[in-house]
């Protein structure tokens, strides 16, 4: 059998090396390749994301300033004062999205608390809305005089953002909470709707126009508070309203008929009348401190928004989207991507308007904090108006 020599069991065999010079690795190896029109596309798509940061633009320099802007008085398009509170009271809140996000006892929720509010109208948001300081006190003093219009002062709440200060109500409205009140008899109804029509144009009431049970059903009702409820902000009691003359007559009148009446009985309660009747009473309105609750949310919610782009202002379409959140709309780039099954945006429900807010409308937060003084109006000359946080 003749003997195979081959190389396989030899260690030693050496590959032959090339004679010429290895290529060096290109720096720009360890790239991908890419097309220019992608390389192009993620670009834009790097510089978009550097812009936009959780809905805040970064801004590099302020807003450009060409004075104050007049889109307030543009947009709202009211002529006298009775006008513009009917549009401050129906612009308050939006209307419930068809695609709502929430289910059937959210809804009954954020529809009770809406009719629960009282439909109740800051003297500044007025001014806001017609920007003719002479006449809208002008009217308003006429209003009131005729019969047509109630003032209430919230003292000690007027000078911050979390209350009202100087409000108004249509007369129409407030009779209307009287009569639906059901924890008020009929005779106590009428007995306080007569003692509103000798009131005037002042919002104090003498504690002895009604009986200790008659101030206490009022007071348990919200058509009536105390003084030393209503002295504990920033003004004292002195800067509260006065009792008509005519109206103080007409309480202690009656007061000494009833007195009359119930001399028997005057030893058993006498303890407490000097201090009970000596008080003076101030009109309100029921469900106030839920009202002025969720206005100083909106406030806030609204400054909060501002606040996020550097210098605390922003261009009014830009807040408007923060306002809303990212939410699905109704275009055509939204309607197809919903109908490809892709996500267009997030239900209104899960949204901080609708969540905290029961879908109060951006354009009524927006005049209540400019009347407030809280941020003001500019006009930027290439984006729309501007809104800066005072």
């Amino acid at each position: 059998m003749p003997l195979r020599i081959t190389s396989a069991p030899v260690s030693g065999i050496k590959k032959r090396k090339s004679s010429a010079p290895r290529a060096r690795p290109s720096p720009f190896a360890t790239h991908a390749r890419s097309k220019p029109s992608a390389r192009g596309s993620q670009e834009a798509g790097k510089s978009l994301s550097g812009d936009v940061n959780d809905g805040a633009i970064a801004d590099t320099e302020p807003l450009p300033d060409l004075g104050a802007s007049r889109y307030i008085a543009e947009t709202a398009a009211v002529r006298d004062v009775i006008q513009a509170i009917r549009h401050i009271k129906d612009s308050m809140f939006e209307e419930l999205p068809a695609r709502a996000g929430m289910n059937s006892t959210r809804i009954a929720q954020v529809l009770n608390l809406r009719r629960s509010l009282p439909p109740l109208v800051s003297v500044a948001h007025i001014h806001t809305l017609m920007q003719a300081p002479t006449q809208v006190e002008r009217e308003i003093v006429d209003l009131v005089r005729a019969g047509r219009l109630r003032r209430i002062i919230v003292p000690g709440r007027g000078n911050d953002a979390a209350g009202l200060g100087d409000c108004l109500i249509l007369t129409e409205d407030l009779k209307e909470l009287v009569q639906n009140s059901a924890g008020l008899d009929q005779s106590l109804k009428d007995l306080f709707l007569h003692m509103l029509d000798q009131m005037g144009n002042s919002s104090a009431m003498p504690a002895t126009a009604f009986s200790p049970e008659e101030s206490s059903a009022l007071v348990r009702a919200g058509f009536l508070v105390s003084a030393s409820s209503l002295a504990k902000g920033s003004l004292n009691v002195a800067s509260l309203p006065a009792v008509p003359p005519s109206l103080g007559a007409a309480a202690a009148s009656r007061s000494e008929s009833e007195g009359d009446q119930q001399k028997p009985e005057s030893g058993d309660r006498g303890h407490d009348s000097p201090q009970s009747r000596a008080a003076t009473l101030f009109l309100s309105l029921p469900n106030t401190g839920p009202y002025l609750r969720l206005l100083g949310a909106g406030r806030s919610h609204l400054l909060s928004l501002l606040k996020k782009s550097k210098y605390h202002e922003a261009p009014l379409s830009l807040l408007r989207d923060r306002w809303d959140g990212a939410v699905e709309t109704d275009r055509s780039y939204s309607l197809a991507k919903r109908a490809r099954g892709e996500s267009s945006g997030v239900l209104p429900g899960r949204t901080k308007k609708w969540k905290e807010l029961y879908g109060m409308s951006f354009q009524w937060v927006l005049e209540e904090a400019l009347g407030a003084g809280l941020i003001e109006l500019f006009d930027t000359g290439s984006v729309g108006p501007g809104v800066r946080c005072l």
